[in-house]
């Protein structure tokens, strides 16, 4: 049996909102012990730190690099990416900015006439008895309307008779097959001046959709030149992004990269930015798309991460549950967002998705999110029990993580015996190297069930041992 070791160390990395995961597949000779010429290590720990480190993923990667090589790999340097082959990583950087609402403040700009289009919508009624009507939200902070436009002539594909001989300058066919006739073009000046007050209010991010500019997406791609040309760091063309012909989703998609995508680069700059140069030269460095496709780390954008995460578990249970000779479906559960997904031989894909309240037009894997996440926060208001919506996080966590966290589902859990200390990570406390904290937890929820049978004293119920408060 050969014992020649292949390739490097390949890494693969799932960073969740509270929990961040990282498995490294390490070349080793040929053995019977591994047939395939490599194994695995596996690291787990909190994807918010401070105390600790500044990067969970860079965290997990050093740590993979000490196991591997038995060397120590300094949290103060650069890491040394010589041994490394390729990084995978799904995330749900782009999830959390939509959901809490912590994207770049953006503008957009669109056709004059059309400021209110997507305020507006496609004035669908999902649940049509409902009497609590909610718009769906935009992320835009402000319009600009360009004095621009373009029509289509005649059907679009054919042009009318007395035009076939007599074509003008402003006729064009667009990438379409329709023709097209330039009614107005834009005052590059005035789109100059109106730039330029946005770049002076702090924007650095845009969105711009024109009418018909998934056929004739010249106007979209002259502004996209001024605004670069005064500073600004992110331009979304909607031509680009979504070259549809709807002009609500292709809008709705543009205005979300240009909310999400800064945030992505963000924090994509300051994960590279911990390792040595060899990263960007020598490393293959990708990321999971919602549709379940791995893309260069350059390729990445906001609107196509949303399901980066949850994508990554959807490829990996149809790789290694699905049966083709049975052909029975899997049904896929990852619990914390939490997420459902199917899966019976082929990937499901939906192309117009809402979520937090943004409709996208992006292809998707089909995954139905539910908010069951462990850490959301416990209260008694007003003589009842809330969940909620407020979230522990990572940082602090839940009290038994051991940071002064609040009490939340996870501790509710706890306290009723449906986690167990031993078999859950040893990574809190000060080193990294404790279990969750049983004994803070009940002291909490004792505390807690104190101010509960006072409320119930008082109104002449009876009183509530702390399982049925967490139970409750």
């Amino acid at each position: 049996m050969s014992t020649e070791m292949q390739g490097g160390i390949r890494i693969s990395i799932d960073r969740g909102g509270t929990f961040t995961d990282c498995i490294g597949s390490i070349p080793v000779p040929v053995s019977e012990e591994y047939p395939t010429g490599r194994k695995e290590i596996v690291i787990k720990l909190l994807s918010v730190d401070p105390q600790n480190y500044p990067d969970a993923p860079r965290e997990g990667i050093r740590r993979i690099l000490e196991i591997a090589s038995g060397k120590p790999f300094s949290r103060n340097e650069p890491v040394d990416t010589s041994l490394i082959e390729s990084i995978r990583m799904g995330t749900t950087v782009a999830t959390n900015a939509l959901l809490e609402r912590k994207g770049e403040k953006c503008a957009l700009l669109i056709t004059k006439g059309f400021k209110d289009l997507l305020l507006i919508g496609n004035q669908s009624r999902p649940k049509i008895f409902d009497l609590a009507i909610h718009k769906p939200d935009v992320l835009y902070q402000r319009v600009i309307e360009i004095d621009e436009r373009i029509s289509l002539i005649g059907d679009g594909l054919n042009l009318p008779s007395e035009l076939t001989n007599n074509i003008s300058k402003d006729i064009f066919q667009g990438i379409s097959g329709e023709y097209i006739k330039i009614l107005k073009k834009p005052d590059l000046n005035k789109v100059k001046e109106d730039l330029q007050s946005l770049y002076n209010d702090g924007f650095r991010s845009i969105a711009i959709c024109l009418i018909h500019s998934y056929t004739y997406p010249e106007h979209e791609q002259l502004l996209e030149k001024v605004a670069l040309s005064i500073g600004f760091t992110h331009v979304s063309l909607s031509s680009s992004i979504m070259p549809m012909i709807k002009m609500v989703p292709r809008g709705t998609s543009s205005t979300a990269d240009a909310y999400l995508t800064p945030c992505i680069h963000k924090y994509i700059n300051g994960f590279i930015s911990g390792f040595d140069e060899n990263l960007k030269n020598k490393v293959k460095l990708e990321f999971m798309q919602s549709d379940g496709g791995l893309v260069p780390v350059n390729k990445f954008s906001g609107f196509k991460a949303i399901l980066s995460g949850p994508a990554a578990g959807v490829v990996g249970y149809a790789l290694t549950s699905y049966n083709k000779k049975e052909n029975i479906p899997v049904i896929g559960f990852d619990m914390g967002g939490t997420n459902v997904s199917r899966y019976n031989g082929h990937y499901e894909h939906v192309f117009e998705t809402t979520t937090a309240g943004v409709t996208i037009q992006a292809p998707q894997l089909d995954i139905n999110t539910v908010a069951a996440g462990g850490g959301s926060c416990l209260f008694f208001r007003n003589g009842m029990f809330v969940v909620g919506p407020e979230s522990a996080g990572a940082h602090p966590g839940p009290t038994c993580y051991r940071k002064n966290g609040p009490l939340t589902v996870t501790d509710a859990n706890l306290i009723l015996g449906r986690l167990i200390p031993d078999y859950f990570p040893k990574i809190f406390g000060i080193n990294e190297d404790q279990p969750l904290d049983l004994e803070v937890t009940t002291q909490k929820f004792q505390e807690l069930a104190k101010e509960i049978n006072i409320f119930m004293h008082n109104n002449n119920n009876k009183q509530m041992s702390i399982d049925e408060i967490a139970y409750g």
